[in-house]
């Protein structure tokens, strides 16, 4: 078996760590064959390079070939999937170049979209998150419980996209996040970052709050910026 097919193949056998409600969902009427699949690579549980097989993909969700070229053709518009002629469907594999230009993307809409959530809400609405950006977080750092602390600022981040109450802006951050997500991980472990980047997160919730919308856009700008220059720094190790 050629090693792509193995890798997606592995990838359909750890389908169990996916969220539940996509699971079976994909069997019964083809709902929910797209998102299983980009969570599978956007968590790189079906790698950059790998091949995605027609057969493999309709017998394990229980759809037709046509419904896995419909959700092919989804992935590749999202850019997640190059369809290579005469090669099939292929996980995209993004290069630093890439990266570096999807950061930049990400940091002006990061930056707007924590604007909207801070003029959409009241500023109160916000402390649970300042709370819980406080001491529970140095505990989980000084454990070294990365994990823990990648789950909370995804919490942190879906709170402010839903807040933003912009459904183009969250579908474009969305998308930057499935092709960036394992870098994200790999750039909070690099030295000194999870920490850096806790005091940035404090300053952007602080500032919202305030009610102060500007200054939590320019500080969550800076946060993406700070992030990148330690990505510049660290992304032999990174990449």
């Amino acid at each position: 078996m050629a090693k792509s097919s193995r890798a997606a193949t592995g990838a359909r056998r750890s389908k169990t760590s996916e969220p539940a409600q996509l699971q079976g969902r994909g069997r019964r009427n083809g709902d929910g064959v797209e998102e299983a699949l980009r969570e599978r690579i956007a968590s790189h549980s079906i790698p950059p390079g790998a091949k995605l097989l027609e057969q493999e993909l309709s017998s394990e969700f229980g759809v037709s070939r046509a419904r896995i070229r419909e959700v092919l053709g989804a992935l590749e518009m999202r850019g997640l999937v190059e369809r290579i002629p005469n090669r099939g469907a292929i996980v995209t594999r993004f290069d630093i170049a890439q990266v570096f230009a999807i950061y930049d993307v990400r940091e002006v809409l990061e930056g707007l979209c924590v604007r909207l959530a801070t003029e959409n809400s009241p500023p109160e609405s916000w402390e649970d998150l300042v709370r819980s950006f406080g001491k529970p977080m140095d505990d989980l750092l000084q454990k070294r419980d990365i994990e823990t602390y990648a789950q909370a600022y995804a919490e942190m981040r879906r709170r402010i996209i839903d807040a933003a109450q912009n459904q183009v802006l969250s579908g474009m951050l969305d998308s930057i996040y499935e092709k960036t997500r394992v870098i994200m991980r790999r750039v909070m472990i690099l030295p000194g970052r999870a920490e850096k980047g806790l005091k940035e997160h404090r300053q952007v919730l602080a500032a919202m709050r305030r009610g102060d919308a500007a200054e939590a856009e320019r500080l969550k700008r800076a946060n993406i910026r700070s992030a990148i220059q330690d990505l510049q720094r660290y992304k032999h190790f990174v990449f």
